[in-house]
């Protein structure tokens, strides 16, 4: 087909210069068409002049010009558009022969390689760009093997055996594949989030859900029995790498097999252990394998179920895989503590502190924690949610209580007080369960989603709360209490009533609501110039809590009193069982108000330390042209504007409260150093608490650092309040102080939750 004459093409193009000293070319003449019917114009003047009228970033699109439309208009088969398009010279087919020989140093090469990608999909990458882009796996899966014998990267050997180091590498896919089955299968059956922690498509692909684990395990047994026939003409310390990578393979499935046993926590340790000891020798040896990247080809991902375009191959160093890999196993081993059930507190306080770590667990062990937990409606395989409920109500807020009576249930006769009780409590543990059990999961997720989550249970914990109180109400009435007076401020006596159930649930609120905004810190969700605000906020909760802890303790120490009068009167003591239920309500009540007391001390301390370095200049908020200060705060108090206790301050009280503009800056620092002072004796006595009084049973060596870094972050803040003060004696308030403050980000802060700003001089 001739070009026409408009569309030729310049000799003069090769001479193209962005340079502003040579002519413009002539504008191009307008395209002959010999359409009679049709007349040309040339608007590329009325274009540019209409185009000048437009700011810089200004969108002009045309309203019928759709979606579709634009998609239509992408440039296929060009490669910069195209990630599926092939050169001119290029197969589609892999050309790489898996019957070839292979070496047993590249036998080693190729396991890496595997491991390498296995690693990168647990941390988030999908099976078409790691695992299923192996040759040797594509093979084996494809076509789909219907027994064992047939998962075989040569399907084809008339008879012949496979080559010994074939043997090898086909056991060693054959582990990897069961395992990447039942991994997915694990994660698919639990909550998580695909998009935020795992992808769990196969892509049409079969992970030998078929072929049971014993087979498998069978297959990698006698590849093992295969290499020990070989010590005379392999290297034994190759033999030995080959061996260890096939019998972590075999220990692999076995740990992943043996979760399913949870009432005996031995048994799914043992493989876990074994799998944790044959790490260090697996590094020390790969540096004897060969690598073979022909192994591995994007052009594989043609051959998949999938709607996306062929994608690079995710490629992660061995070093940064094993590391995953070490965690991994370290962390399911850790994980199985769980199952060491002593109360629901520190079964609270295992959950939270095992989430929290840095770097968090990979998925996969967060999913086997929501499987300990959950699985079959069962609390670790043995308690029933109502045991879990129950123990937790006696040891918060009805230690001893005749409300707990099992023998309630046994109860006919209606018009008895003990049936009316047992139904009312049976309809609030009803009630309880889901937003109890949803904490639990809630911290099984990844540290973003536990925030998101929070922010939407905690509106379930304030619905629960108000349930409590009418039963309660009912209640404290059939079993005929009487309150606990006291005198007011004027002098007038005041009955308050214990309300169990509904100060069990606000608690748990209150302290959700502190979470929330803790993560926050640790989120990096509040600007530095937020965070004067947000630790007001944390102290006004924390304050909160002290109080309704104080109250709570109030009544369990009435409640003991009355049951030793009790057992005085009929000449008996408490038995064990009452004297250690008290015992350990107390002991947790105390716990919870050295926890709160610290919070309030060390957030009012930062809090007053912020305010005076904004008041000094040294923190400075950016230019925020689409915001102020009273939509910031709708934000950030979103997720409770819904409570109502305790009461949402205003906009007006949270902007007093944080600018505290009556106090000068020399007051609002003694105020700092008093509340830090306060809170570092908290932490010193925290930090000491032997694992049962601190509800840690289990996690103790997680708990303990968290407190010593809390501790830290008393020190910390002390010495800036201290060097800030300097400078204000020295320089005077309107004088030049010559400090900088810097505020960190939370990993690089002693404790993620608080952020102390690091004070430092200038010349």
């Amino acid at each position: 087909m001739a070009i026409p004459s408009g569309f030729g093409v310049s000799d003069d193009i090769s001479r193209l210069s962005l340079e502003q000293e040579r002519e413009p070319h002539p504008p191009p003449p307008p395209p002959l068409v010999s359409n009679n019917g049709i007349v040309a114009f040339d608007i590329t003047s009325k274009f540019k002049k209409a185009a000048e009228t437009l700011a810089p970033g200004d969108l002009v699109k045309d309203g019928f010009f759709t979606l579709f439309e634009s998609v239509g208009a992408l440039e296929i088969m060009d490669p910069k558009m195209d990630s599926g398009c092939l050169e001119a010279e290029d197969s589609l087919d892999v050309d790489y022969d898996v019957t070839r020989p292979l070496l047993p140093e590249e036998v080693l090469g190729i396991i890496d390689q595997l491991l390498c990608h296995e690693m990168a999909w647990h941390v988030g990458y999908p099976l078409s760009q790691t695992v299923l882009t192996s040759v040797y796996v594509e093979s084996i899966l494809m076509p789909n093997p219907a027994t064992i014998d047939d998962a075989h990267f040569i399907r084809d050997a008339n008879g012949m055996p496979p080559a010994p180091m074939h043997a090898v590498l086909r056991a060693y896919c054959l582990g990897l594949l069961k395992t990447c089955g039942n991994v997915n299968e694990r994660i698919k059956n639990e909550h998580y989030y695909e998009e935020e922690d795992f992808v769990t498509n196969t892509y049409n692909r079969v992970l030998l859900d078929d072929f049971s684990v014993e087979s498998v395990r069978d297959v990698l047994k006698d590849a093992s029995f295969i290499l020990r026939q070989l010590s005379d003409s392999i290297p034994k310390e190759t033999i030995d790498a080959l061996n260890n990578r096939l019998l972590l393979r075999y220990t692999f499935l076995a740990a992943i097999d043996h979760t399913q046993y949870r009432t005996n926590p031995d048994l799914i340790r043992s493989p876990w252990k074994e799998a944790l000891d044959l790490l260090p020798s697996i590094k020390s040896t790969h540096a004897l394998g060969k690598l073979v990247p022909e192994a591995c080809s994007a052009k594989l991902q043609r051959k998949l179920a999938s709607t996306m375009p062929p994608r690079p191959i995710v490629e992660i160093s061995f070093d940064d895989a094993f590391g995953h890999l070490t965690k991994m196993i370290s962390d399911g081993l850790e994980v199985v503590g769980v199952l060491d059930y002593t109360d629901a507190i520190c079964l609270q306080t295992y959950v939270t502190t095992f989430q929290a770590k840095k770097p968090q667990p990979l998925i996969f062990v967060r999913t086997l924690l929501q499987s300990f937990l959950f699985k079959d409606m069962e609390v670790l395989g043995h308690k029933s949610i109502r045991q879990l409920l129950d123990d937790d109500f006696a040891i918060i807020s009805l230690p001893n209580s005749p409300l707990l009576d099992r023998a309630n249930d046994e109860i006919e006769a209606m018009l008895d007080p003990r049936f009316t009780i047992a139904n009312q409590m049976e309809s609030f543990r009803l009630r309880a369960a889901q937003p109890y059990l949803d904490i639990l999961r809630t911290f099984c997720q990844n540290r973003c989603r536990v925030r998101r989550t929070l922010c939407h249970i905690v509106r379930d914990w304030e619905n629960l709360q108000f349930d409590a109180e009418d039963i309660d109400q009912v209640i404290q009435h059939q079993a005929g209490e009487q309150p606990l007076v006291y005198q007011s401020a004027a002098g007038t006596p005041v009955e308050q009533w214990s309300l169990p159930l509904s100060s069990w649930a606000y608690l748990y609120k209150v302290k959700q609501m502190e979470w929330i905004v803790q993560l926050g810190f640790e989120l990096e969700v509040y600007q530095p110039d937020e965070l004067a605000g947000m630790y007001w906020y944390l102290n006004y909760l924390a304050k909160n809590r002290l109080q309704h802890v104080e109250r709570i303790k109030s009544f369990v120490i009435r409640s003991l009193n009355q049951a030793r009068s009790g057992a005085g009167r009929s000449s008996s003591r408490l038995t064990p069982t009452a004297e250690a239920q008290y015992t350990k309500s107390l002991a947790f009540l105390r716990l919870s108000l050295l926890d709160a007391a610290v919070t309030e001390g060390l957030a009012d301390a930062l809090c007053c330390l912020y305010t005076v370095l904004h008041r000094l200049g040294l923190v400075k908020p950016p230019p925020r042209p689409y915001s102020t200060d009273e939509l910031r705060y709708e934000l950030r108090m979103k997720p409770f504007a819904v409570i109502g206790l305790p009461v949402l301050p205003t906009f007006d009280e949270f902007t007093t409260g944080t600018l505290q503009s009556n106090c000068p800056s020399r007051d609002l620092l003694e105020l700092a150093d008093r509340a830090i002072a306060g809170a570092k004796k908290g932490f010193e006595v925290m930090s000491k608490f032997p694992e049962a009084e601190a509800f840690s049973v289990g996690s103790h060596d997680r708990w303990v650092p968290s407190m010593k870094n809390g501790l830290k972050s008393c020190i910390a803040t002390g010495l800036a309040i201290s060097v800030v003060r300097k400078a204000l004696d020295k320089s005077g308030e309107g004088g030049d102080l010559k400090l900088k403050a810097e505020v960190p980000t939370p990993d690089k802060s002693y404790h993620e939750w608080w952020i102390v700003p690091r004070i430092i001089p200038v010349a």
